[in-house]
């Protein structure tokens, strides 16, 4: 019955896409029609969107002066991408997560902050760069969908006990290495779903392979773009900066008091054979974190309420505060929504990076005592007022909350990779290929 539906759901699928090309046969016959290049459950990946992502990779390869694996390679890695992309999307659609188009303007214009440009600079960097801004814009709202699609469904994954806590939070104590950080690169020689022994062997006489020439000093990130079945294989397996305590447990092991250029592996985990290279060593220099104290009003749109009326409750609010007809703390406590209204918006003391982005962002540009005109975040609308800041020593922040987020942080990046690796097994996938 299974080979039946598989049967009928490819054809219809392929079906669909060979009259869409008729039609547009009929008005540009000698044009090159779009193919099919892999089924992934009932969606597709799109030889075009194949070659708008190598074009993007090589593009930036070489801007960066970065070295890339052969064609068949990459184009394996961009493959597996577009595959989990689809994936993910088609769980968001299910999930009915979406991201509406006020959301998606706030977060480019974010991005063109961060960029120090304006919105209208940011779009003309863009098409000069040769992308189309309309594509770049609906691959933002995918990439947020999918972030929230895969937060979503890794956090229920997630348990921490008590005890984890407690026990991390003694170490970091004692810890006397605490300021030194880590920029490790990761390369995931990984199994086949349910992987016999054979298998096994084949992943490790492989992983010791790379290690071999990760040491007669071949580039790590070319070989992780072209080998590794991780996460950050497309970014050369770059994993950032982080302290013992941000590692997994089986790389800090290996990892604290090594040298720069250290190759550790290969560690075996549940996914394949794990090969860690210290990329760069520096010690922590910041002992003193900034803390803001913020007001917010937030309004969340709804059916009644549109994205728009909203956003324009908010501005009448924000005249009235500065005509001085009612004061920021009066309206917060009548028209906010969520836990903060009865304390008038106060969110008191708080690290701005455990903030939402967008409201992360809005704080960084602020004064204090100045207001913030209406902005979104995933929450829905606010308007800010930015009440002090002051720094404060960073020691005070290793706290039972820090300690949770390391553990959160260091756990999500493992569940995910099963995750995904979960989805993949579960599909219907086929790859068609290539024509030569």
């Amino acid at each position: 019955m299974k080979n039946i539906v598989t049967f009928l759901l490819k054809t219809l699928i392929i079906t669909s896409v060979f009259y869409a090309g008729l039609a547009l046969q009929a008005h540009a016959k000698e044009e090159q029609l779009d193919k099919v290049a892999a089924i992934v459950n009932s969606g597709v990946v799109l030889e075009s969107e194949i070659q708008d992502l190598l074009a993007n990779i090589k593009k930036q390869a070489k801007a960066n002066n970065q070295a890339l694996p052969s064609d068949n390679a990459l184009r394996t890695q961009v493959m597996d991408k577009l595959i989990n992309d689809s994936l993910i999307l088609q769980l968001g659609e299910r999930m009915g997560v979406q991201v509406s188009d006020a959301q998606l303007d706030q977060t480019i214009e974010n991005m063109a902050r961060e960029n120090k440009l304006t919105l209208s600079q940011f779009r003309q960097a863009i098409v000069n760069d040769g992308e189309d801004y309309e594509k770049y814009r609906e691959n933002v709202r995918t990439e947020i969908i999918a972030g929230e699609v895969t937060r979503n469904s890794v956090r229920r994954r997630i348990y921490i006990s008590p005890q984890e806590v407690s026990n991390l939070l003694a170490l970091m104590k004692e810890q006397t290495s605490n300021d030194v950080e880590y920029q490790l690169g990761h390369i995931l020689i990984e199994f086949p779903a349910e992987p016999t022994q054979a298998d096994m062997t084949a992943s490790k006489n492989r992983a010791n392979k790379v290690i071999e020439l990760l040491n007669n000093g071949s580039d790590f990130k070319k070989i992780a773009i072209a080998s590794s079945g991780g996460a950050n294989a497309l970014a050369g397996g770059d994993l950032g900066w982080k302290n013992i305590n941000e590692m997994p447990t089986l790389f800090s092991e290996l990892i604290d008091g090594k040298d720069k250029g250290t190759v550790v592996g290969p560690i075996r985990t549940g996914l394949g054979f794990s090969i860690v290279k210290v990329l760069d060593i520096r010690g922590r220099k910041v002992v003193e974190v900034e803390e803001v104290k913020a007001s917010h009003i937030l309004i969340k749109p709804s059916i009644i309420l549109s994205e728009e009326k909203a956003e324009a409750q908010l501005q009448g609010l924000l005249d009235k505060i500065e005509a001085g007809e009612a004061t920021f703390a009066e309206l917060a406590k009548e028209y906010s929504e969520g836990p903060t209204s009865v304390r008038g918006g106060d969110l008191g003391w708080a690290d701005p990076q455990s903030y939402d982005p967008a409201f992360k962002e809005a704080l960084a540009t602020m004064k204090v005592g100045e207001y913030h005109k209406p902005f979104r975040s995933s929450f829905g609308w606010h308007i800010v007022q930015l009440n002090d800041r002051r720094m404060v020593d960073a020691t005070s922040q290793m706290n039972q909350n820090r300690v949770y987020q390391i553990l959160h942080n260091r756990k999500f990046g493992e569940e995910s990779a099963r995750w995904i690796k979960e989805t993949r097994d579960e599909a219907y996938i086929e790859i068609f290929e290539q024509d030569k």
